[in-house]
C-alpha cells in the first residue's frame, strides 16, 4: 500500500470519528451543518473529494495555499462546474508581510475576437458556450504563480491527488446529471463527445453516478507538467524556477501547441501568441472599511467592487434598527444592490485596456452619500441608472452621452425568458478557503470550462466559456468591449476581510451575478446580526436579478425579487404592494464558503451552506 492511500484511509477514518462531534455541535448551534472548528488549518471547498486533496498537502507540511492550489487541481479535475481551461482570481494573506494580494488569473479575449468578427457572424453578445465563447486559459497558470510564489510544496506534491483523479474517480450525481442534460450540446465536439457520454447510444448517455469517470488525457497533460518540473530540478534549478518550467511548457511548449491546434480544429480562435503573452498578474486588491473592518475584493476586471459600493452605501443607515429581513431590511438591500450593480454593468472592465476605470470615485464615500439619494422607501425604482463618480475624482464624465440614453426597458427580459434568467445569474463557479497557523489566508473563486465545453483534443482540457461575458457595443458599456489580449468583466469575486490588522472572515460563494449579493448578506449576518459563520452561511438571503445578467443574452428582470421561504408571509405581502415580483424558494443563495478567525482563542471556525456539495475538513 502506497503512501499516499495509507495517508487517505487514515484521513478518512478521522474525518468519520469527528463527524459525530461535529453532530453534536450542529444540534446545539440550531444549524443544518455544524461549525467547523480547528486550531491549526482548514480547509474548505465545492467537493469532498477536493477537500480532502487540501488536507492531504497540511499532513504533507504544506501551507494554506499548497492546500488551496491541490484543492482546485481537484475540483477543476471533476467538471460540473469548472474545469482546467477556466479562471482562477484569488485573495491571499501574506502574514509575512501583513499584506492582501490579488491573483488575477482570468484569461484574455484571442486574437481575431473584436466586435466586428461577432457581429458579421449575427451575435449580439459573443456566444454562450462552444468554440468561440473561449478565452485562454487562466487556471493552470495561476495555479502555478501562486504555488511558485507563496506554496512550499513541489508542483509533483499538489498534482499527485487530480492526476490519480484524472486516472479515474467516482463521479458525483450532479454532474453526472449536468452532462446528461447536455448532451445534445456535447456531440457537436469530437474529443467532448468520446469523454463525457460513456454509454454512447442508451437512454442515458452519461455516465453513471458512482460510476468511476477516465480522462487518460487530461492525466498525461498533468504528468508532463510534473515531468517538466523534475527535469528543472535535476538540471539544477531551484523549487521556484522548475514549477515556471511547468508553466513555460503549457503556455509556450508542446502542450501549448496541441491545446492551439485543437482549439483551432474546433473552431477557436487562441494563437500560441496567446497563450505565450498571456501572464497572471500578482496586484494591489481594493478595498474600504466598514465600521472599522477593512474589506478586501479585486479590482474591476470582476465584480467585486460592487460590495464595497454597497457597504460605502450601508454604513449611512442603521441596519440593526431595521431587523433582520424585515420589509425595510429587504427593501434597503435591493434598493442599494440596485444602484451599485448598475455602476457594475457600465463601469467595469478590464484595468489594464483604456478607457481608464473611474474606481477611487466608484469607491468614494462622498459618492455613496449621493447614491443613496435616489433611494425611493417606498417602493422599488425599476430604472436604476448608473451614477456619475467622475466628479469625486475631479474629472469630467467623457461618457455622459450614453448614460442620457441608459434604461433597463433594453434589457429586460420576457416573462417566458425567467427560468434561463435565474439559471444564468446562478450558474457555474466553486468556491476555495484555507488557513493555516502561520497566518496564511487563502480565497478563491475559480470558474469557467464547466459542462457543456469543447475539450481542446489530447490536452484533455476544456475551453473556457466567459467570452460571452464582453459586450460588443460601446453604449452598454465602454470598458468592457471585447478585444484581443482583453479580459472580460467576470462576476467571479472572492472576499477577505480585517480587523485591528489581523484576518477577520475569508469568504466566497458560487454563482454569478448573485456572488456579491450573497456575500454581502453574509457579511453583515456576522458583523451586524451577530451570527456565527455557519449561521450567516445558511442564513435567508434575498435575490435582485435588475442587474444585466454577465452571461449569454445579458438581460435583466426589473423588480424581481426571491425571497426565501422563511420570510414571514406578511413581509412578502408588503414588498409585492411595493411593487415587487417575488418568488419564494427554499434556497435564495449560492453555497456559500467561509472561515471565521477566533483570535481570542487562537482557532478558526468554518462554515459551509446547507445544500450542494460543499465541504470542509479542518484540524
Amino acid at each position: 500500500m502506497t503512501f499516499f492511500n495509507k495517508t487517505l484511509i487514515g484521513l478518512i477514518t478521522f474525518v468519520f470519528i469527528l463527524s459525530g462531534v461535529f453532530l453534536m455541535t450542529g444540534a446545539q448551534n440550531k444549524t443544518e451543518k455544524p461549525v467547523l472548528h480547528g486550531q491549526h488549518w482548514v480547509a474548505i471547498t465545492g467537493k469532498p473529494l477536493a477537500s480532502t486533496t487540501g488536507a492531504m498537502m497540511f499532513m504533507k507540511g504544506g501551507n494554506a495555499v499548497d492546500a488551496a492550489c491541490a484543492m482546485l487541481a481537484a475540483v477543476c479535475t471533476m467538471h460540473d462546474v469548472l474545469s482546467w481551461g477556466g479562471e482562477t482570481q484569488g485573495l491571499i494573506y501574506n502574514p509575512k508581510t501583513n499584506k492582501v494580494l490579488a491573483i488575477n488569473g482570468l484569461g484574455v479575449a484571442p486574437t481575431g475576437a473584436t466586435p466586428e468578427f461577432y457581429k458579421q457572424k449575427g451575435y449580439k453578445y459573443p456566444p454562450a458556450d462552444g468554440p468561440l465563447s473561449a478565452v485562454t486559459p487562466g487556471t493552470p497558470g495561476a495555479l502555478m504563480v501562486m504555488l511558485a510564489e507563496f506554496g512550499t510544496l513541489r508542483l509533483k506534491d499538489v498534482l499527485e491527488p487530480a492526476i490519480q483523479m484524472a486516472e479515474g474517480y467516482p463521479m458525483e450525481q450532479d454532474t453526472s446529471d449536468r452532462i446528461e442534460r447536455e448532451k445534445e450540446k456535447i456531440k457537436q465536439w469530437p474529443y467532448s463527445r468520446a469523454l463525457f457520454l460513456t454509454h454512447p447510444g442508451e437512454e442515458r448517455e452519461a455516465p453513471q453516478p458512482g460510476e468511476i469517470f477516465r480522462q487518460p488525457d487530461l492525466a498525461e497533460t498533468l504528468r508532463k507538467l510534473v515531468e517538466a518540473e523534475e527535469q528543472a530540478l535535476k538540471a539544477g534549478k531551484g523549487r521556484k524556477e522548475a514549477i515556471y518550467a511547468a508553466y513555460d511548457r503549457f503556455y509556450k511548449g508542446d502542450i501549448a501547441k496541441e491545446f492551439v491546434a485543437a482549439s483551432e480544429e474546433a473552431g477557436a480562435l487562441i494563437t500560441m501568441d496567446d497563450l505565450a503573452k498571456w501572464q497572471v498578474y500578482i496586484e494591489e486588491p481594493v478595498m474600504t472599511t466598514y465600521k472599522g473592518i477593512e474589506v478586501y475584493k479585486l479590482n474591476t476586471w470582476v465584480q467585486g467592487p460592487v460590495m464595497l459600493q454597497m457597504l460605502n452605501m450601508l454604513e449611512n443607515f442603521d441596519l440593526k434598527s431595521l431587523g433582520y429581513n424585515s420589509v425595510e431590511y429587504i427593501h434597503t438591500i435591493y434598493q442599494l444592490m440596485n444602484l451599485a450593480f448598475a455602476d457594475r454593468d457600465f463601469y467595469y472592465g478590464d484595468p489594464y485596456f483604456p478607457p481608464e476605470e473611474p474606481i477611487k470615485g466608484l469607491l468614494s464615500k462622498d459618492y455613496a452619500r449621493e447614491r443613496i439619494k435616489l433611494i425611493n422607501p417606498e417602493a422599488n425604482d425599476p430604472e436604476s441608472h448608473p451614477g456619475d463618480p467622475y466628479p469625486f475624482e475631479g474629472k469630467q464624465n467623457p461618457f455622459k452621452h450614453y448614460l442620457e440614453k441608459w434604461s433597463n426597458r433594453d434589457c429586460q427580459a420576457r416573462p417566458e425568458d425567467e427560468a434561463r434568467l435565474e439559471a444564468s445569474m446562478n450558474q457555474g463557479t466553486t468556491s476555495i478557503q484555507a488557513a493555516d497557523e502561520e497566518g496564511w489566508v487563502v480565497s478563491l473563486t475559480p470558474s469557467g470550462a464547466w459542462i457543456p465545453a469543447v475539450i481542446a483534443g489530447k490536452t484533455g482540457i476544456a475551453l473556457s466559456q466567459r467570452a460571452q461575458s464582453f459586450v460588443l457595443d460601446e453604449a452598454e458599456n465602454p470598458f468592457n468591449v471585447i478585444a484581443p489580449g482583453k479580459r472580460p468583466r467576470a462576476t467571479l469575486t472572492p472576499g477577505l476581510a480585517m480587523k485591528d490588522g489581523r484576518p477577520f472572515l475569508s469568504f466566497a460563494v458560487q454563482g454569478g451575478d448573485t456572488q456579491d449579493q450573497n456575500l454581502l448578506q453574509f457579511f453583515l449576518n456576522v458583523v451586524e446580526f451577530g451570527m456565527n459563520v455557519q449561521q450567516a452561511c445558511e442564513a435567508a438571503n434575498i435575490t435582485s436579478y435588475q442587474m444585466r445578467d454577465s452571461f449569454d443574452l445579458h438581460q435583466c428582470f426589473p423588480g424581481k425579487l426571491d425571497l426565501n421561504e422563511k420570510t414571514p408571509t406578511e413581509v412578502r405581502e408588503k414588498l409585492a404592494e411595493m411593487g415587487y415580483k417575488i418568488s419564494v424558494k427554499k434556497y435564495t443563495s449560492g453555497p456559500i464558503n467561509a472561515i471565521y478567525f477566533d483570535w481570542h482563542h487562537g482557532t478558526f471556525w468554518g462554515g459551509s451552506s446547507n445544500y450542494g456539495d460543499d465541504y470542509g475538513i479542518v484540524w
